[in-house]
């Protein structure tokens, strides 16, 4: 707060408030981040062994819950005042979007993995990581 204006690598000049606004919007999109990588966690807890492709999605209750999530998400971001409560920033929709791959990533990840238990049971793949 004591410094009155900082300069990036890029010659541009950055005030105190919109320093703290970055990091509000920063703080904002990692926790999207983890709303959105929670999908993929709660697909995958869904089943030990069978793909959620073979499993599929009857559970209205599971559907019901990632969408709840998402909208309670998106009410925390885009709300006025329960967004200034929690230090919040409205985000565009692209910052909605960067956690896709990592998400895809830990999903196709445990697909592999449970295929490799169905495939070869009682082998490596099930003696390191089936719990």
């Amino acid at each position: 707060e004591n410094v009155a204006f900082v300069t990036d690598s890029y010659g541009q000049q950055w005030s105190f408030l919109q320093r703290k606004d970055l990091e509000y919007t920063c703080q904002t999109a990692f926790f999207v981040a983890i709303v959105i990588v929670q999908w993929s966690d709660l697909l995958i807890c869904k089943t030990r062994k069978l793909s959620i492709f073979q499993q599929g999605m009857r559970n209205r209750i599971l559907v019901t819950a990632m969408f709840f999530e998402t909208a309670l998400a998106c009410l925390f971001v885009y709300t006025g005042p329960i967004a200034r409560g929690l230090n919040m920033r409205p985000l565009l929709f692209r910052h909605w979007l960067m956690a896709l791959p990592f998400s895809a990533w830990i999903f196709t990840y445990d697909e592999l993995r449970k295929y490799f238990l169905r495939k070869y049971p009682g082998g490596f793949v099930e003696r390191e990581t089936y719990y």
